[in-house]
């Protein structure tokens, strides 16, 4: 009900954006939501997975928390100094790098304010995901939600494009608020905030954590934002604009498999401790949830020109083409994914970089020569391209514990 809630808010919310915006608005609204993804990882240093994994592990024990929390507040408060910095006084520079303008420098001073809200939001939503507390997660994410979306309809309504900008700069400091107001007498029996210290005793745990989501969502996003830039540099914004919106309809449907894979599949596979509990647990993964996302992207794609329609303008239409590689990619990217959650869950580091880097590379290498060849559909052919040879070099890797003899993990 939540993630239904979710996506149509977020329709909703496209729909107003492509209306008065257009294809030019959007692809400036896809720069600035990859950055926004990139400061979730960096104000935290990226210890998200690992707050899950150390939480679902150690949340009746209370000198272990200590110690964790104690090494992600000293990682979080670092960051957050550094990237505000950064982000007050660079504001001009983002805003013509990305946009083309300086005129959007007060865009970036706004986020720079936001940067501490992002950092805790982001580790206090870790220590739900580790807890399994559904209930709670799914009420702060609607409510959070909500409110974020009605102040971007009212922001685009006063002062349009620019209004847009600020109010997704705003987002992070409203979900925390929702959250603590939620969740925050229940985080007090778990952490000790009278007794965290300027330590790093979780240093090396959390380290590893940083380099795995400094290369999944950092640098993921960063390709997102150099792709953007090269279909406007040698098509038009426009393009850019279709090419944008054709991601956006993407993350929305994905919003569904993300929720599992962070509720369920990373706190379940930290509890598997053999190479035949994981066996089990992703044949029940794939036998349970592949037949239901095999048929919701095929009608995604059967009813795509509808979904231009109603969620988007005629402007858009030409972004039909994108659909077919767009699914198929994504589909093959989930398959990838319900095996790749091993690395995350048993903190496999070099496998994890590994297989998300060579993925991530394929994409950027194929992404720029397609689109030379094919325009903007070439990039989206990247996408499926990358991920099947992904999947590909997961299951190599994994080859031993998906077949080998039965061993401990």
């Amino acid at each position: 009900m939540v993630v239904g809630s979710r996506l149509l808010m977020s329709l909703v919310v496209q729909n107003l954006l492509a209306h008065y915006t257009g294809q030019a608005g959007i692809a400036k609204v896809g720069q600035l939501r990859n950055i926004s993804s990139m400061l979730m990882s960096l104000t935290s240093l990226g210890t998200f997975n690992g707050v899950v994994k150390y939480v679902s592990e150690h949340k009746s024990d209370q000198k272990n928390l200590l110690k964790l929390f104690s090494t992600l507040y000293v990682f979080s408060l670092t960051a957050s100094v550094v990237l505000f910095f950064i982000l007050f006084f660079g504001a001009s520079y983002f805003s013509n790098k990305l946009f083309l303008s300086d005129s959007y420098a007060v865009v970036f001073k706004v986020i720079a304010v936001a940067v501490p809200f992002i950092s805790m939001h982001r580790i206090f939503t870790g220590v739900i995901n580790g807890l399994s507390d559904y209930k709670k997660h799914a009420k702060i994410e609607f409510i959070s939600h909500f409110l974020a979306a009605v102040l971007l309809l009212v922001s685009l309504y006063f002062y349009s494009l620019k209004g847009v900008l600020v109010a997704i700069a705003l987002t992070p400091i409203i979900q925390f608020v929702v959250l603590i107001i939620i969740f925050g007498r229940l985080l007090k029996d778990y952490i000790d905030f009278k007794s965290v210290t300027f330590k790093i005793p979780f240093l090396k745990q959390l380290l590893g954590f940083t380099a795995m989501s400094f290369v999944a969502t950092v640098l993921s996003n960063y390709v997102e934002i150099d792709l953007r830039t090269l279909i406007t540099d040698k098509i038009s914004e426009a393009e850019a604009g279709s090419w944008t919106a054709m991601s956006s309809i993407s993350k929305i449907y994905m919003q569904f498999l993300i929720a599992i894979f962070s509720l369920y599949i990373l706190p379940k596979y930290a509890r598997i401790y053999t190479s035949f509990e994981f066996r089990v647990e992703v044949k029940k993964i794939y036998k349970s949830l592949v037949p239901l996302v095999l048929i919701g992207m095929i009608l995604v794609y059967v009813l795509r020109d509808v979904l231009i329609e109603v969620i988007f303008t005629e402007a858009f239409f030409g972004m039909s083409i994108l659909f077919k590689w767009q699914l198929a990619g994504d589909f093959v990217r989930f398959i990838a994914n319900v095996l790749s959650y091993h690395f995350l869950a048993k903190k496999q580091i070099n496998y994890f970089i590994f297989t998300q880097l060579f993925g991530l590379t394929m994409y950027y290498v194929f992404g720029r020569y397609y689109l030379n060849l094919f325009g903007t559909e070439g990039v989206v052919m990247a996408l499926f391209v990358s991920n099947l040879i992904y999947l590909g070099v997961v299951f190599f890797v994994l080859r031993n514990t998906l077949f080998g003899k039965n061993r401990d993990l």
